[in-house]
């Protein structure tokens, strides 16, 4: 009975045992994790530890790095770990750890391996102390006798400091004589801003006229904190000459209100002036429209993580964006509106509208390219932005340098608005046609800078520095102006745009452009400040085209910050590129102004041997 009882007990005892094994098999099994694995570059013969840095982890076998198995194509050979690559190009690492279950994880690098080089040697380093001519464009100050205030050139910009602003409008200006006419339309816009809020009179006079005349005016002009354009429009005949005025001094609007006049101890600042004389006639034709009404017309593409696409209902078309880029691809979403039977012609000017309304703030680039060779067969560029809510008209005018088999109108998105994970734009009312006709518009931009396009340092190579912003070309936003003091280069930003490439500091002017020489690897060294924080991205970019060789961001603080950034790969000749700090943004736009100091930048050579 009790040998039974025993075998009894021994088959319940198994029985346990096997149910516990079941069970423990029905169990899921964890897949290992591997963290820390990054891109890398080496100097080729030198040794790279793949495993620095890498380690893998399992929830049932704890740490399992010492499982990790490294492949590379093209092929190297590891040895706990480490290499010895001997040839320059990028290999493609693969890192795979298996834990005791069999479950697999991979993870994926990429190991660039550069030639054998020399030493650094300093290539090229600018020199911010040299004192520049700044050129007054023939713009003069003037102020009366008496009156406590001064107009002088100075941080890039004409500026005015009044004490007292004296008893007429008059008794302070800003004054360009001899400006010869012709027959044709004028506009004047000057950009400006004050420390205090003010007024100003913008007066074209006649200068052949026997008595005190004008050709036109604009009064009681309000010039605020934040730089905005006056404007002045007027027309002339063959032979007119002009002196524009901009008269700072005593003036009150409405006399019944005397508290609401031009105040005391306050500075004016002009960052530039721009003449368009405007001459011809033109006429639209229109060669295609679409309303979206028969569902179709956009095209919505997304990458880099992003998640979008087009939908057409109530007669429009609308880019629903779900997600947008997670990281990189600063553009990576396309709207392209179809352009059907179109064909660009070179030579040809074309114009464009089309409305917009945004359930969240937008921007980013309008383009007039094909469909298929994207930039490759470019024929426009512009910015775009949109408030949320807001239906806003975007429209251009352009003449094709080439001709395009497929155009397309292409919106390119990428960063989103703060706080904002979607969106939905909507499309509609879409025209496109040729413009014909003997319309000309010459535009004459005077700038203070010691810098810049029609500065004396536009083809000195021994300052090949400049600034691009967005108004230059009449694009919605950007307005700066740039100078050296102190052993600093400045660039302050008095309007940002939306998009980088509304504010950019520029190194290798087109007429002047940084030359760097072949078989060698460059090391850019800057070192900069703001007086607000502020981000820009940093790229080295041949002439002639997008390639960037550098492409890097900068996080500046008031705080002086040193940036090194490095080449990975050769010229097979020596090539002209520009260096460009890009600084437009959602945020940038937001500032009042904004100050970059650069205090010193180096470049450093390695030849490869």
């Amino acid at each position: 009975m009790k040998r039974t009882r025993r075998i009894s007990a021994m088959l319940l005892s198994f029985a346990m045992i096997f149910s516990a094994a079941a069970c423990s098999s029905d169990k899921e099994n964890t897949a290992p994790e591997i963290t820390g694995v990054g891109d890398q570059v080496v100097q080729a013969g030198s040794e790279f530890d793949a495993l620095k840095g890498v380690a893998a982890s399992d929830a049932e076998d704890g740490d399992i790095t010492g499982k990790i198995v490294i492949d590379a194509t093209p092929s190297l050979t590891f040895k706990n770990g480490k290499t010895v690559p001997e040839t320059a190009g990028d290999y493609e690492l693969t890192y795979s750890v298996t834990d005791a279950d069999g479950a697999q994880t991979q993870a994926y690098a990429t190991l660039t391996v550069t030639k054998q080089t020399g030493e650094d040697v300093v290539y090229r380093k600018f020199d911010f102390n040299t004192e520049h001519t700044i050129e007054d464009r023939g713009w003069k100050a003037n102020v009366a006798e008496g009156v406590s205030a001064s107009g002088q050139l100075k941080q890039g910009a004409y500026v005015f400091d009044i004490t007292s602003p004296g008893g007429g409008d008059g008794d302070i200006q800003l004054v360009k004589s001899g400006v010869a006419l012709k027959a044709a339309d004028y506009k004047v816009k000057i950009w400006v801003k004050s420390t205090k809020n003010t007024y100003a009179h913008l007066i074209a006079r006649d200068e052949n006229a026997e008595e005190w005349a004008t050709f036109n005016g604009a009064f009681n002009l309000a010039i605020g904190q934040e730089i905005t354009p006056l404007e002045l429009n007027f027309s002339a005949n063959d032979g007119d000459s002009a002196e524009i005025m901009l008269n700072l001094g005593k003036i009150t609007p409405n006399p019944e209100n005397p508290s609401d006049t031009t105040p005391e101890d306050f500075t004016v600042t002009i960052d530039k002036i721009e003449i368009y004389e405007i001459s011809g006639a033109e006429t639209k034709n229109l060669v295609f429209t679409n309303d979206f009404t028969q569902g179709e017309g956009l095209t919505v593409s997304a990458g880099d993580g992003a998640a979008a696409d087009a939908v057409f209902e109530d007669g429009v078309a609308k880019a629903r964006i779900d997600s947008y880029p997670s990281e990189g691809g600063v553009w990576s979403i396309k709207a392209d509106i179809g352009l059907f039977g179109v064909s660009v012609e070179a030579g040809q000017k074309y114009y464009y509208s089309f409305k917009v309304n945004a359930a969240n703030a937008q921007s980013g680039e309008c383009l007039v390219e094909s469909a298929s060779l994207a930039d490759g067969n470019r024929v426009h560029f512009n910015g775009f932005s949109v408030n949320a809510g807001e239906e806003t008209e975007i429209n251009g005018i352009f003449t094709a340098e080439q001709a395009v088999a497929d155009p397309v109108i292409r919106l390119q998105i990428g960063n989103p608005s703060d706080g904002v994970s979607a969106n939905s734009i909507v499309i509609d009312d879409v025209v496109f046609g040729k413009v014909e006709g003997d319309l000309e518009t010459v535009k004459t931009m005077d700038t203070f800078m010691a810098y810049g396009s029609g500065s004396v340092n536009e083809t000195n190579p021994d300052y090949p520095w400049s600034t691009f912003n967005g108004t230059d070309e009449d694009n919605e936003r950007g307005v700066g102006t740039i100078w050296t003091q102190g052993g600093g280069l400045f660039y302050r930003i008095d309007q940002g745009g939306t998009t980088d490439w509304l504010n950019k500091l520029v190194c290798g002017y087109t007429k002047n452009p940084l030359t760097l020489e072949s078989d060698s690897y460059y090391t850019v060294e800057i070192t900069a400040k703001a007086d607000k924080p502020v981000a820009c991205g940093f790229f080295l970019n041949p002439l002639g085209g997008w390639d960037p060789r550098l492409s890097e961001r900068m996080e500046l603080t008031t705080q002086e910050q040193t940036f090194r950034f490095t080449t990975t790969d050769t010229f097979i000749m020596d090539m002209d590129f520009e260096m460009l700090f890009q600084f437009g943004s959602e945020d940038t736009a937001k500032l009042p102004d904004v100050t970059i100091e650069i205090l010193d930048v180096t470049i450093y050579r390695r030849s490869v041997y």
